[in-house]
């Protein structure tokens, strides 16, 4: 057992963040890995509507802390850069 009462409450608080944190992260990876795989087997319209989700996940996780808001800038920039590719190469 940890020494005195702040440092046990500090440890248990920690461990609840990292559960929500490894939970919204993972969450948030999940549905960007589907919007990858939508874009390269060409759905690009499922891909369009999930887009929208995923980047409501990404802003969540950015406003929780769980992920820094350029690393959040940079993952939705990449996905819509390769959904307006693939769109352009469709037309």
């Amino acid at each position: 057992m940890l020494s005195s009462k702040s440092i046990n409450k500090a440890a248990r608080m920690a461990e609840r963040k990292r559960l929500r944190n490894r939970l919204v992260r993972g969450s948030t990876r999940t549905q960007i890995s589907k919007v990858r795989r939508r874009i390269t087997s060409r759905e690009l319209e499922l891909a369009k509507q999930e887009m929208v989700a995923v980047t409501s996940s990404i802003d969540k996780a950015i406003s929780k802390g769980v992920i820094h808001k350029n690393k959040g800038a940079r993952l939705k920039s990449r996905l819509m850069k390769k959904l307006n590719k693939e769109q352009l190469a469709e037309s």
